[in-house]
């Protein structure tokens, strides 16, 4: 065994397993966690998703199994049973069609209607009532557009689709403003123009009356009488010339405007409304500077009319630029309009520039693009997709003649994402396209951000996955910490705690995911073992990095090979006695363990790292915290101690007995013994845990489930001492977040390394 286990060893220094009796990893296996997860299309979740276009933006993106419960919720009749069963079978039906699409459409529609529809048409071949189930339940749904999977195009779709919703819900609001201010603009010079000698001059009187009547009744009329009598009668209405041309210039901009679809007879056949969805932030930038002129004069017409239609609109005066009550007129303030830039609120009037971008495909001279687009504080809206989150670094690749597997864990999202956050005016979103429907109120929010907002969604198609489905790809990723769900919503506070959530991810306390995983062992019994979903499980998922992995037979396990969660607490030495291991399965669904080289290894850590980094930043296990608490708790037993001292310091005091004549004798009271006894229990040399203030943090069971357990309090107590060794002692009181575990002294006088270890055990006896 003891040869088994340094071959193991060799291959996690080396990469190579010739002879040792490894297996190479191949196409087929899984990680553990995945053995429940073999048919996507008969399970219920969050996907398929329907893009839709019916109703207010905050239904932009439904989930289907949610319209299908809320239908059969709101059922109400004697046929509610039979209605909820059709509609669950229908709905299977519908996942199966879709996961047979497989994001490939090739022309065939993927409309909601027309997949429930043909969906109840092929089960209503066996049961006729379940068109009637279909057509009852679709008239509750309230949705129409498409219906879609988790596939390559799903995060620009998505994306656009928002902010497609958003941008109608801008222009509705536009069109109500601009309709409501032309109809009193052009009211205001109509009813100048009617009482003017123009507007009442016999052949006007006579078109007007033409146009009501007909053309007997014109005939017969006196309109020059008519016309006189009305001028001699009341003066007319005369606008300042400046006003008549100030209002008819705003009327011409508001009519003649590009940045929104308008009428057709206030649009000219040439004009054509601008587009704002741009494949690279060179081109969109340009837009809005070619753009600015025309957006200037749009929200600067807006403000005139808003003050003409409400008559407060101060001109300049004669002498000086001021009105009567010697305010500042608004010829003066309009007249530098735009001069010194729009802010967000102005900017926000209009709509939103859109870039879909790629990661494969930027170079970079277009992430600084990006950069310098978000830094404007323009509403722009960047999204960037990325497919490969475990791209083979360029280094290898350029540099040796034979490329060494280096790995670039999402490096050109990641840079991008970390700068767009330190810019603190960028909403930002990472997330995994699995996670899309549940983070679908923070891309609206986003989408509807006064400013820049940037968008990073892993797709899950990497192309490298074997037959793995795209959503538990990127599903996977959000589990072992390789592509992290993080909102940072400038919006939301003045400071880091309100800004910046990760509470979308799983497990966001801990270091890695837990989950329990029950199996049947050779002997048929049932088993099961809390595993752990690291970047390690999800390397092991690409083709391309199988090298990095071997399988050790049954036969072959021992005690050097631990879980990464346990490795990863272990120092590093260059020398190492032990292996860490991933569980996998094969496809007959047995489970197979598979070690890992120090390169995969190495790229776990710091994925671990990235993540305690990220954690910090969003108020998590936070260092700076957990340091203070520990301070102030030490100031506080060094207060207690130094009262204890000065209690046992001071000189008894005889008090004599107080008699009272006429009652019995009192017993005497020494004041020198009121105080409190504070009675420290002794552990003598072996290990405890001051388990009255555990946090219940699972750092030390993850060490070793037998050594330390929880109580009825899920606080952690020394179950067993004997149970692991004294390494397994110290690292769990060096992980421990508050300090509260003491290794004491070593049971076993032979353990290796003792004379560093009880060095480190120093500090926390």
């Amino acid at each position: 065994m003891e040869v088994k286990a340094q071959d193991q060893i060799a291959f996690y220094l080396t990469g190579q397993h010739n002879g040792s009796g490894l297996k190479p990893l191949e196409q087929g296996y899984r990680p553990a966690l995945f053995a429940r997860y073999a048919d996507l299309s008969a399970l219920r979740y969050d996907f398929p998703i329907v893009l839709n276009t019916d109703g207010s933006p905050d239904r932009a993106i439904l989930s289907l199994s949610g319209l299908v419960d809320d239908a059969v919720e709101a059922l109400d009749d004697k046929d509610r049973d039979r209605v909820a069963q059709q509609g669950y079978q229908i709905e299977r039906e519908v996942r199966k069609e879709l996961s047979h699409l497989g994001g490939r459409t090739n022309g065939t529609t993927t409309d909601f209607k027309a997949l429930w529809n043909a969906a109840a048409t092929r089960l209503a071949l066996e049961d006729l009532t379940v068109a009637d189930s279909a057509k009852r339940l679709w008239d509750l749904f309230k949705a129409r557009g498409e219906l879609v999977d988790v596939e390559f195009a799903l995060p620009s779709r998505a994306a656009r689709h928002v902010w497609s919703v958003v941008q109608a819900s801008k222009t509705k609001a536009f069109r109500a403003k601009a309709d409501r201010l032309l109809l009193k603009l052009h009211g205001i010079l109509d009813a100048e123009l009617a009482s003017s000698d123009r507007g009442r001059s016999p052949e006007r009187l006579k078109a007007g009356i033409a146009a009501q009547d007909g053309t007997s009744f014109a005939t017969t009329f006196d309109f020059d009488l008519m016309s006189r009598l009305l001028i001699e009668a009341k003066p007319g209405i005369a606008l300042s010339e400046s006003r008549r041309k100030r209002i008819q210039g705003v009327i011409d901009v508001l009519e003649g405007q590009r940045f929104y679809e308008a009428p057709r007879s206030q649009v000219a056949q040439d004009a054509k409304v601008h587009s704002f969805v741009f494949y690279n932030c060179a081109d969109a930038l340009q837009a809005y500077k070619e753009r600015r002129r025309e957006a200037v004069d749009l929200l600067k017409a807006l403000a005139i009319a808003e003050l003409e239609v409400n008559g407060e609109y101060r001109e300049s005066g004669k002498a000086i630029d001021t009105d009567s009550t010697g305010a500042p007129s608004h010829d003066s303030i309009f007249e530098d309009f735009g001069i010194g830039g729009l802010d967000a609120s102005l900017l926000a009037t209009l709509p939103d520039y859109l870039v879909c971008k790629n990661s494969s495909e930027l170079s970079a001279e277009e992430s600084l693009q990006i950069v310098e687009a978000l830094s404007t504080g323009l509403p722009i809206r960047v999204v960037v997709q990325t497919d490969d989150l475990l791209e083979p670094s360029a280094i290898g690749r350029a540099t040796l003649a034979v490329p060494e597997r280096h790995l670039a864990l999402a490096s050109r999202s990641r840079q991008m994402l970390d700068t767009a956050i330190s810019l603190t005016d960028v909403f930002v979103l990472q997330s995994s396209a699995s996670q899309l429907f549940r983070l679908r109120d923070a891309l609206l929010r986003g989408m509807s951000y006064s400013g820049p907002a940037f968008f990073s969604v892993f797709s899950g198609s990497t192309g490298h996955n074997g037959d793995v489905p795209a959503y538990l790809v990127a599903a996977a990723a959000v589990e072992s910490r390789a592509f992290p769900t993080i909102v940072f919503d400038p919006a939301a506070g003045a400071d880091w705690a309100t800004r910046l959530v990760i509470d979308d991810n799983p497990s966001p306390e801990d270091g890695w995911p837990v989950h329990a995983f029950e199996y049947e062992s050779a002997t048929h019994q049932s088993c099961t073992e809390q595993v752990a979903f690291t970047l390690a499980d999800f390397i092991a998922m690409d083709d391309r990095f199988r090298e990095h992995f071997a399988i050790v037979p049954e036969g072959d396990w021992n005690d050097a090979m631990i879980a990464i969660p346990e490795s990863l607490r272990l120092k590093p030495q260059s020398l190492p006695n032990s292996v860490p291991f991933i569980t996998l399965i094969d496809s007959g669904s047995r489970m197979m363990r598979a070690i890992v080289n120090r390169r995969a290894f190495e790229e776990t850590r710091r994925s671990q790292n990235l993540w305690r980094s990220l954690q910090e930043l969003g108020g998590i296990n936070n260092s700076h915290a957990a340091l203070a608490e520990r301070l102030a708790e030490a100031r506080a037993e060094e207060r207690h101690a130094e009262q204890i001292r000065a209690l046992g310091a001071a000189p008894a005091l005889t008090v004599q007995p107080v008699i009272e004549p006429t009652a019995a004798p009192a017993q005497p009271v020494m004041v020198a013994e009121v105080a409190v006894a504070i009675v420290e229990e002794s552990h003598g040399d072996d290990p405890y845990i001051e388990t009255s203030r555990c946090t219940t943090c699972n750092e030390c069971t993850q060490v070793n489930n037998k050594m330390f357990a929880y109580n009825a309090e899920k606080q952690a107590h020394i179950a067993d001492p004997s149970a692991g060794t004294f390494r397994q002692l110290v690292e769990a009181a060096e992980g421990c977040q508050v300090s509260i575990i003491h290794p004491g002294k070593p049971r076993n006088p032979k353990e290796p390394g003792l004379e560093d270890l009880l060095i480190r055990a120093a500090q926390f006896n």
